[in-house]
């Protein structure tokens, strides 16, 4: 309810957070929602409505304990794409394995200058195969105007980016996201994503964080138990994609 993010505006209603971008990534974000079965297809229409009227699509983040119950068909019927599941998994640092606070071996270096985006990309568009211009333009924002709160890392083989993560710690909070956790296919089982996820719990703990919080697919959710995360609620990507991309007034 709390979070803010680099790049983005935080706007709060009655029923409503969201997060309008401010980037020129173009996608916002409505990350908690306090609705119920009489008012939900009203405010619905409402976000689908301000969003578009910015310009921007977003992405409705939809929990397992979120009301009403049917919010994700409702979401459905308004012309949202339902995601795969996520779950939301938490470490105690204080409880982390061993592991963790071992010295990193592999070449991990932390990005620092936004012209070296291109390696966080190159790594995360062979993996999904998909255009990260998006997440380019918001990290490079992020890293000029609010280096303090991301700390971006990349781990290179052979001289060539491999695998690439990041870390978001919001202002006041205990809690730091992870995010990002792509490796190259060729350099897969190589103790990248265990170093990567070592240099930014190292991080944490150095910035006196506690806890660690993923949004996981599939994939990452065996992995990262065995780290000792726990998984604490599932989680829903609803998005809504503009039909007539306009010119942004967001910022």
């Amino acid at each position: 309810m709390d979070i803010e993010y680099p790049g983005s505006r935080r706007e709060v209603t009655p029923e409503v957070v969201r997060h309008v971008d401010t980037s020129a990534a173009g996608e916002g974000m409505l990350l908690y929602s306090h609705l119920n079965a009489a008012n939900a297809d009203q405010i619905i229409r409402e976000q689908v409505t301000y969003f578009e009227s910015l310009g921007q699509s977003f992405e409705w983040k939809v929990y397992d304990h979120d009301q009403p119950p049917d919010l994700k068909d409702k979401l459905r019927s308004h012309g949202f794409e339902v995601g795969e599941a996520e779950a939301i998994m938490l470490l105690d640092l204080e409880e982390a394995p061993r592991v963790l606070w071992q010295p990193v071996s592999q070449h991990v270096q932390r990005i620092v200058s936004p012209e070296k985006m291109a390696d966080v990309l190159t790594v995360e568009q062979q993996v999904w195969n998909e255009d990260f211009s998006g997440l380019g333009h918001y990290l490079r924002a992020a890293l000029t105007n609010y280096p303090e709160q991301m700390s971006v890392y990349v781990a290179y083989m052979d001289d060539r980016p491999a695998s690439t993560a990041w870390v978001y710690f919001p202002k006041h909070s205990q809690f730091a996201s992870l995010w990002g956790g792509a490796s190259l296919s060729g350099y897969r089982k190589q103790g990248l994503y265990t170093a990567l996820l070592a240099v930014r719990a190292q991080e944490a703990k150095v910035r006196q964080v506690r806890y660690l919080t993923v949004d996981a697919s599939p994939m990452s959710r065996p992995i990262l138990e065995k780290f000792g995360f726990e998984m604490i609620a599932w989680s829903y990507p609803c998005n809504w994609k503009l039909k007539s991309p306009k010119q942004t007034h967001a910022t």
